[in-house]
């Protein structure tokens, strides 16, 4: 689909209403990968799993949509043609790998709505959700800092020699190829600085991309984004930025998401969506998750229907949430079964 700019302003008015007013952005993808079996020990991540595991990450895409995400995001956060250049791939090989990251994404997609098809006549069949429903495949394009794998996601702080410019160049061929790769829209996701924000949002518009975006922020305080920088600022250059169709937040602890929903309510009009990790907290120096510091996919859920009720549009989870959770967002929002039952 191309959505020129005029349609880019609907695009996500139009999905939502579709969706019965929230939508439903998929869970974690590292956690899961590894549960089905997949070795993630590995700077490039869940990118790695392109390359050696396309059918593992395709059952992700699966495992999500059965749960009832409406929107799929694809294994590219840390899929960056620098990155496997790095490991010895060829510039086209490694352009190769993130069409492949979209392709996988609309492979099951295309599956999903053949089970679609052939499921059950009262839609419930074991617990998955088989409804035709409109599904988005978002791009995701990682951070600089996701690049580096060295935790600077996490803190914003890449120093004074990475400027605007330096980023620009850094990540302009990759969205040119996710824009033309098939997705529906990109999504910036784990945006951790306003500079990093400005470059997406002047790369848009220099290189005349013609499908939508997200620009979803970090935040480790409830205020600030991860670098400190205001998250207001960095909303706001969203909100000016026309191919932006929703401004929010992801990876950060559920505790937080309240606050920063109403903040981000002072400077946008457009959607705002929400898809936190589980509250887990990361050890950067062992590269592990520690355990019991979460929360229960119940706890999640009630959490979800606040921020749904304060102006969320699109809620899903991130590090560390499971198909599990999606599920059970999807049970608790009120008009989804109305909503789907009515198409």
């Amino acid at each position: 689909m191309s959505h020129p700019a005029a349609e880019t302003s609907s695009f996500m008015t139009d999905f939502l209403r579709q969706s019965g007013g929230v939508a439903i952005i998929d869970g974690g993808l590292a956690t899961e990968l590894e549960r089905h079996g997949a070795d993630l020990n590995d700077p490039l991540w869940s990118a790695k799993c392109l390359l050696t595991s396309p059918h593992l990450v395709r059952a992700v895409h699966l495992d999500y949509l059965e749960a009832g995400a409406d929107i799929i995001i694809t294994a590219s956060y840390q899929a960056t043609i620098q990155g496997f250049e790095a490991k010895g791939f060829s510039r086209e090989d490694s352009e190769a790998l993130l069409r492949k990251s979209v392709e996988i994404a609309c492979e099951a997609r295309d599956i999903y709505y053949g089970r679609c098809r052939e499921g059950s006549p009262d839609g419930s069949d074991d617990g998955r959700v088989l409804k035709h429903r409109p599904i988005l495949v978002a791009a995701s394009v990682g951070s600089y800092g996701a690049y580096l794998a060295d935790g600077s996601e996490y803190s914003g702080n890449y120093g004074d020699a990475i400027t605007l410019e330096t980023l620009k160049d850094f990540h302009r061929r990759r969205v040119q190829i996710l824009a033309e790769s098939g997705a529906d829209l990109i999504a910036f996701e784990t945006v951790p600085n306003k500079v990093e924000a400005q470059a997406y949002a002047e790369l848009l518009e220099e290189e005349d991309i013609k499908i939508p975006a997200w620009f979803s922020f970090n935040s480790k305080d409830g205020i600030n984004v991860v670098s400190g920088d205001s998250l207001l600022e960095c909303a706001s250059i969203a909100e000016s930025c026309k191919n932006a169709v929703a401004v929010g937040i992801n990876c950060t602890p559920p505790r937080f998401i309240h606050e920063l929903i109403l903040s981000i309510k002072k400077v946008t009009t457009k959607p705002i969506l929400i898809y936190p990790n589980s509250g887990e907290s990361y050890d950067g120096d062992r590269k592990e998750w520690v355990q019991n510091t979460g929360i229960s996919d119940q706890d999640f859920v009630s959490y979800v229907n606040k921020w749904c009720e304060i102006g969320a549009a699109l809620v899903g989870g991130c590090c560390r949430t499971t198909p599990h959770t999606i599920r059970a967002i999807y049970k608790t929002l009120p008009n989804r079964s109305a909503a789907l039952s009515s198409h």
